[in-house]
């Protein structure tokens, strides 16, 4: 049988925010994106919608921290009625076995000897259990922006700083994405893989080097995870200046793993960092489809794999999301009528998701609600988030029926 990433055709896909960072303490609340939009009460109705919005594919991601309470005692009565629900759909489900955060019970969270160990265990006892409906994995979402976050600015546990913290996070991330797809091919031999990366870019005026050097950053962690980073790697040297080891290096070189297919996440407005010249300020800037296509060609030349846009969206008025719903669509199926091997868009989040930064505030989370999905969220008297459809999800619907009938008649 052809794999579904081989077929020629565009997959339509939506995914739900998954963040979960579950550790609190003083002046930091609990992050989960789940619960703070009500999916777990709303579960049902949200991934309905979803397959009514014409999407085939759903990015999807499992709360570690719950379905693992314990380490090795796993409570699946929830996931086993998603997983259920998503097989009466029709819809496929893309999971995210890691979405930033990890179990309360592993201590120092990444840096615990134990954690590529746990999450290959965890991500192999899910791929036993529902070897007959999930068999896309993602074994961590974003590698890269993880150790920022938890390893080179201390925003998240276990709250490292600097360079030296980035590449010790880096590391563990990658060595745990290696066992994890290990792990879940032993008991899933039929698996596919598709590892998502933050596209990141850089413009205006950097330092001598600087530029050059968080360009080659970006890709370090699939570059680890690939067992690529040989002794002429140009970060390399990066690398073993913080700490790690030229066992540690080989040990990826002879255990590396390949994904089926690679993620790329972009936003039009998020992505490009830019670096006012006079204050030295870094700040987002707008990159629009220059951007988009920009991204896609450094990953498609880098990895020469088949390429998913597996998050892109725009927060604001609907219209500005309709307009880019429209010039993103439109760039992808210009750069496949090029060559390139997309086989994926994905408009992400599907509803409204909560910023980051409501962790560490203390404001309501309604403050913290950023409307850029198909649906937007609005709490009414009960203060249920009601999910209120916006044109985009119509415009979404079409441009997925559009393009399913063109393969269709192309015989893909």
């Amino acid at each position: 049988m052809t794999p579904w990433f081989r077929t020629g055709r565009l997959h339509f896909a939506v995914g739900i925010e998954d963040t979960f960072v579950p550790q609190e303490d003083v002046g930091r609340r609990r992050l989960d994106e789940y619960e703070l939009t009500q999916h777990y009460h709303q579960w049902r109705d949200d991934l309905s919608r979803a397959k009514d919005a014409g999407a085939d594919m759903i990015r999807w991601g499992i709360p570690w921290y719950l379905l693992e309470p314990e380490p090795g005692r796993f409570d699946f009565e929830w996931t086993d009625r998603v997983v259920e629900h998503l097989d009466r759909l029709g819809l496929r489900c893309m999971v995210d076995l890691m979405h930033y955060g990890t179990p309360l019970w592993l201590d120092n969270q990444f840096l615990n000897h134990r954690y590529p160990e746990a999450v290959a265990a965890y991500a192999a006892a899910v791929a036993e259990r529902y070897a007959d409906s999930l068999d896309i994995w993602t074994p961590l979402n974003e590698p890269v922006v993880n150790a920022v976050y938890c390893g080179e600015q201390g925003t998240w546990p276990p709250y490292l700083r600097g360079d030296d913290g980035f590449v010790k996070i880096l590391t563990r991330l990658a060595r745990g994405m290696v066992l994890t797809q290990r792990c879940i091919t032993e008991v899933q031999p039929s698996a596919t893989f598709v590892h998502v990366d933050a596209g990141f870019r850089w413009t205006g005026a950097w330092p001598p080097g600087e530029r050059e050097h968080l360009q080659e950053r970006r890709f370090l962690g699939l570059d680890l995870v690939l067992g690529r980073v040989h002794e002429a790697h140009p970060m390399r040297a990066y690398l073993t200046a913080h700490g790690v080891t030229d066992a540690e290096l080989d040990w990826f070189t002879a255990h590396a793993v390949t994904p089926d297919v690679i993620g790329v996440n972009y936003y039009p407005a998020f992505t490009t960092a830019e670096r006012d010249p006079t204050t030295g300020t870094v700040h987002p800037a707008e990159a629009g489809t220059t951007g988009l296509a920009d991204l896609l060609h450094r990953y498609a030349e880098r990895y020469e794999q088949p390429l998913f846009l597996t998050e892109t969206s725009r927060g604001g008025p609907v219209e500005e999301r309709l307009a880019w719903l429209e010039e993103s669509v439109d760039t992808v199926l210009r750069l496949r009528a090029e060559g390139m091997p997309l086989v994926g868009y994905t408009w992400f989040p599907f509803f409204a998701l909560v910023d980051w930064r409501y962790r560490e505030s203390t404001r309501p989370v309604d403050r913290w609600l950023v409307q850029m999905g198909l649906y937007d969220l609005e709490r009414d008297a009960g203060s249920v988030l009601r999910r209120r459809a916006t044109g985009l999800v119509d415009r979404f619907r079409a441009l997925a029926a559009d393009t399913t009938q063109t393969s269709q008649e192309r015989g893909q």
